[in-house]
């Protein structure tokens, strides 16, 4: 059975809507989905529907309905466009054409007119592939305990790329990756995920703030209460579209496993995973890592990032990883100074500072995880069960064993 030709008709009147109307009746073929005058309204129908033709009449307002075409031949590349006008002039229909029309029809319809316009549109419909959408990486930051430095680790990360970037702020009750980049955002988090049923290029543009010309923000909302209507499911249909306009989504969630962190961590395909070399953090690095083992997520998938690295700091970076049961990537040097002069100054030290030994890393910490190299371990051994894997006495336990299952922890 052939496909309905759907179409949206922008019209000038209500008299020229039920003309256009009734022609378009003759034909079996045609399922009519929306119509009217209001050019604003039948643009966001369009995207929204998205038909098989568009038919705009170019009444007394012409200059309007060619940038709705002009538009339209942007955001909804496959609806064909097609123009109608009444004792319109060659320089009219050129400039329609011109514009992105496909297709002209003068008014009234000659109803054989009709019939070979749809049948040259139904052939351009028939004869296009579904291109495949693009789908940028998605890089989560996380930290199961606060203090780690995620939102400094997950800015520098985002500028340190060299492609379109959007870090996303998902610490949705109080997020501060504003003052990381010197902004001040207009729109965040909950603006976008009110419109997402009709997010484009164009209105994703407009909900994040740009920091340079790769890199933006998508802020957490200025007021907690904005946060209480953004459901799990709206931040899996925002992340998605955001992957289709960007080259890498980079999120920095809050350091709990709850539902909105979860939705954004399912669908991470890196998960940089950061911690400092000292007890709490080590163990609660262990716990996340048993979660996400529980919840599915490969091990490919995890990459773990020491942040204030010293070596002064009293512990054997093999026993980490043996504890771990990872290896680790990178170690982001301890400079305090120079990481809060960058955050006072609201540029990310990887632009602000890019000689420094921190920015050094960052940006090959970067590379490592654009390039999709997976860092091999030596002697990998058997990990521990999740409820005995702190706590369980060995033979004969290393340093770092000891000093964990004889410390109390309130976590």
């Amino acid at each position: 059975m052939t496909q309905p030709l759907t179409i949206v008709v922008l019209s000038t009147g209500l008299d020229n809507f039920k003309a256009i109307r009734a022609a378009l009746s003759v034909d079996g073929r045609v399922q009519l989905l929306a119509g009217g005058n209001d050019a604003e309204q039948l643009h966001e129908e369009i995207i929204r529907l998205k038909p098989a033709a568009a038919l705009i009449s170019l009444g007394a307002n012409a200059d309007q309905a060619i940038k709705v075409i002009e538009r339209l031949v942007t955001e909804a590349p496959r609806t064909a466009l097609i123009t109608a006008a009444q004792d319109a002039s060659p320089d009219l229909i050129l400039r329609s054409l011109r514009a992105g029309a496909r297709e002209f029809l003068r008014l009234p319809i000659s109803q054989d007119e009709l019939k070979t316009v749809l049948d040259r549109v139904q052939e351009y419909c028939s004869g296009q592939v579904e291109a495949p959408k693009k789908k940028g990486r998605m890089i989560a930051v996380f930290s199961s305990k606060g203090g780690c430095g995620t939102s400094f680790v997950a800015t520098n990360l985002a500028a340190a790329t060299a492609a379109r970037t959007v870090l996303v702020d998902l610490n949705l009750q109080a997020g501060d990756l504003p003052l990381f980049l010197g902004l001040d955002p207009k729109y965040s988090f909950a603006d976008m995920s009110e419109h997402r049923n009709r997010l484009d290029d164009a209105l994703i543009g407009s909900f994040v703030t740009p920091h340079s010309s790769n890199l933006s923000l998508l802020a957490a909302p200025k007021e907690a209460d904005s946060a209480d209507e953004i459901e799990p499911e709206h931040v899996f249909e925002v992340l998605q579209r955001l992957r289709e306009s960007y080259d890498y989504v980079v999120l920095d969630p809050q350091h709990t496993f709850d539902s909105i962190t979860l939705a954004a961590l399912d669908q991470a395909d890196e998960i940089v995973l950061v911690l400092t070399l000292d007890i709490p953090a080590i163990r609660s690095t262990q716990r996340a890592l048993e979660i996400f083992d529980r919840l599915g997520y490969p091990r490919q998938k995890v990459r773990i990032v020491v942040n204030r690295w010293s070596k002064q700091i009293d512990l054997d970076l093999r026993q980490v990883e043996k504890f771990l049961g990872e290896p680790v990537i990178g170690f982001i040097p301890s400079d305090y100074q120079t990481a809060v002069t960058s955050i006072n100054l609201g540029q990310p030290l990887v632009q602000s500072d890019a000689g420094s030994k921190i920015a050094i890393e960052i940006k090959r910490i970067a590379q490592t995880i654009a390039s999709g190299a997976v860092p091999i371990q030596e002697n990998q051994t058997p990990r521990p069960a999740f409820w005995k894997s702190l706590f369980k006495r060995h033979a004969a336990p290393n340093a770092l064993e000891l000093q964990i299952s004889s410390t109390d922890f309130s976590l």
